[in-house]
């Protein structure tokens, strides 16, 4: 589920839970292009050999920060600001990594909007935003991502 809205009706939405994003999958392939990236080429994310033999979680698991990566693109679309020319991902309150993400699983964004502030140009929102993983008994990533939007 999506909200769309405007810049004007976004104080509205204070305190509402604004939808969930679709499934994604955390491939193998995904860890390891982050891995590329990042420089972070720990065991328990891209040998998968040694993972399955020897990880806690019996195979590989995606980065802690890779998950919360996701947080920009799953938020777009969980809320959709329609009169902006322009978000930023403006910093995070909090971040929590609960439970790891096992390479093959699916996760998912849902979120409310926890607190608006008019600044100059648009509004700075801070949600409330957790990651499940389809299955699991725990959240993956718990966080207070910061947004900007501007109007045009």
């Amino acid at each position: 589920m999506t909200t769309t809205t405007t810049l004007a009706e976004v104080p509205a939405l204070l305190g509402t839970e604004l939808g969930s994003s679709d499934w994604h999958e955390v491939t193998q392939d995904h860890v390891n292009l982050f891995a590329e990236a990042t420089g972070d080429h720990q065991w328990i994310h891209v040998d998968v050999e040694r993972a399955k033999a020897e990880s806690p979680f019996g195979g590989p698991i995606a980065h802690g920060y890779l998950t919360l990566s996701l947080l920009a693109s799953l938020s777009a679309q969980v809320l959709v600001v329609t009169d902006t020319v322009m978000a930023v991902n403006y910093g995070l309150n909090k971040v929590r990594f609960p439970s790891p993400v096992p390479v093959g699983s699916k996760v998912r964004l849902t979120a409310t909007l926890k607190s608006v502030e008019e600044i100059v140009g648009g509004v700075q929102l801070v949600l409330a935003a957790v990651i499940e993983r389809e299955g699991g008994d725990k959240p993956v990533c718990i966080a207070e991502p910061v947004f900007r939007y501007y109007g045009g």
